[in-house]
């Protein structure tokens, strides 16, 4: 790139797609750290350089615009550059979550016509006993070290140029597949274009408050939605992420207090792991500005001795997998509540209120918009939502009607407009005729000082076809009985609410971005029923 002429430069890529704003930063914040990841230090500048070399390493290989790259990977700063090649090569990233199991992964990475594969060194053994069945793959590369019969990623670096491509990507074109949880059944690719994740990150950069120079701590799965979001969104605004393999709680403490980082995304059971940590007090954590949670409810009151620790630095998102994400959010002043009555805190419990360009309804059954407070199933339009399930257009069909995305998430909204996410469609308890949602008993549960961890299911009953299960995991060395925690729940809900079954865990089942997988409680319970699990 050349420094005379750098506005005329600065046009090289169409604007609203991710080949400007990663040339962008190259040309404009050419020193500045764009991602650490253990003891690699990486400028924009370099940034650039690299995703050029891989660029001309995947076009060398016979790979066009258009083609699909999978990466099966834990987070590092490799996975990063490859997210980066597909947005300025042309070609659509599709990330796999390293957690499935291998048939799991065989119909995935087969699902999503991936060509060229990147596999994380600690994923070598389980991607080559799945080699014979992934019949449209070509390439497999580790991104980390060496491995027999695989193209080590830094040869790609050593052997390509770093000039910029003659590639042109548009903002219509595709740039990336997300997997949704695969908890209804087989895995969905949500599919994005530049214009979506682009219109996504301007979002949720207003969201976040995050300018350049910001950095931010990322501990969230980059094949997740979220951590895509907030890879892209540091990304846009030319700030820095500081990429953690896998979370640590003390490791985390000690990367915010050494880097100075300033925002951080989490969910509630990393929360919980931090503020457990012994000796919390110790790190100096007043570089933060915010940290960001979401993936699934927070408790109020883990809510609340977070914010008295680390004072009210706190905001929430909501979104899936298939949204973008961003639905609605919840700023650090909507928590300012915190220390006034339970009236007054009632929205600490809500997802917030839609965010700008974001178009929210609650309706029934048969599309009819519900009143206040009635519970209904949340539907989303925007410009950032996804384009449409990868090779199914059925399923596409079923869920985008009108323009609008049906989450499968139940709410209802309140006189302010907030909203308050009740819970799944699936997971909702029939009990007796009656409706329960899961998690009002689980924010009651959490009230509990012996109480760690809990998940409300619905589990089969002779009488009442359903009946509440609590799995509880208590906290270190406390002792508690099914019959207080019943008798605890019967003095702050409803009879019917109340658990009728209590059973004890040592820890619950998560997915990789650390929520709380309730298809996995319900399984044995329900193998022989007739219950969707």
């Amino acid at each position: 790139m050349t420094k005379r002429l750098l506005l005329k430069e600065l046009s090289r890529y169409k604007v609203g797609t991710f080949a400007d704003i990663i040339y962008r930063n190259a040309l404009l914040y050419p020193e500045s750290e764009a991602f650490i990841y253990e003891s690699e230090r990486i400028t924009y500048a370099q940034y650039n350089a690299i995703v050029n070399k891989v660029i001309h390493a995947l076009l060398k290989m016979g790979i066009k615009k258009g083609q699909t790259v999978g990466l099966l990977s834990w987070n590092c700063v490799q996975a990063a550059q490859i997210y980066g090649a597909a947005m300025k090569g042309g070609f659509i990233a599709s990330p796999f979550n390293p957690r499935l199991a291998a048939n799991e992964l065989e119909y995935i990475i087969n699902y999503s016509k991936t060509d060229t594969i990147f596999v994380g060194p600690e994923l070598v053994d389980t991607i080559n006993t799945l080699r014979p069945r992934l019949h449209g793959v070509h390439n497999y590369i580790i991104l980390e070290g060496s491995a027999d019969n695989m193209i080590t990623y830094q040869h790609l670096l050593n052997d390509n140029p770093d000039h910029e491509p003659d590639i042109t990507a548009e903002e219509d074109d595709p740039i990336g597949i997300i997997y949704t949880s695969g908890t209804t059944g087989v895995p969905r690719g949500a599919l994005y274009t530049h214009s979506c994740f682009i219109d996504d990150a301007r979002t949720f950069a207003l969201n976040i408050n995050v300018r350049q120079g910001d950095r931010h701590l990322q501990v969230t799965p980059q094949f997740h939605i979220a951590g895509n979001t907030w890879f892209r969104t540091f990304m846009y605004v030319g700030a820095c992420t500081i990429i953690h393999k896998f979370f640590n709680p003390a490791e985390t403490l000690k990367a915010i207090q050494e880097e100075k980082a300033t925002h951080m995304n989490i969910v509630p059971t990393q929360l919980v792991a931090m503020l457990n940590v012994p000796d919390f007090d110790q790190y100096d954590l007043s570089s933060m500005k915010l940290i960001w949670y979401e993936a699934s409810p927070m408790p109020l009151e883990v809510l609340k001795r977070g914010l008295k620790v680390f004072g009210n630095i706190f905001g929430e998102g909501y979104g899936q997998s298939e949204s973008g994400p961003a639905i609605t959010h919840m700023t650090n002043e909507d928590h300012e509540v915190v220390n006034k009555s339970g009236a007054d805190q009632k929205h600490l419990m809500s997802a917030g209120k839609p965010d700008i360009g974001v178009q929210v309804r609650i309706v029934d059954e048969s599309g009819n918009d519900c009143e206040l407070g009635v519970v209904g199933e949340i539907i989303v339009k925007s410009k950032h939502i996804m384009v449409g399930y990868w090779k199914k257009p059925e399923d596409t069909k079923n869920t985008i009607i009108d323009g609008w995305l049906h989450t499968g998430d139940m709410g209802y909204y309140d006189e302010n407009g907030y909203i308050y996410i009740a819970d799944r469609k699936k997971d909702i308890i029939i009990t007796g005729g009656e409706n329960v949602f899961p998690r009002e008993i689980e924010d009651v549960l959490y009230q509990h000082p012996a109480i760690h961890e809990a998940a409300v299911i619905g589990i089969p009953d002779p009488y009442w076809v359903e009946k509440v299960h609590a799995i509880i995991v208590p906290r270190k060395d406390a002792k508690i009985t099914a019959e207080e925690i019943i008798a605890f729940c019967k003095e702050r809900i409803a009879g019917y609410k109340t658990p009728k079954s209590i059973e004890f865990a040592t820890d619950l089942p998560k997915n990789a971005a650390g929520k709380i997988v309730k298809k996995g409680l319900r399984v044995k319970y329900w193998e022989e029923q007739t219950r969707k699990i």
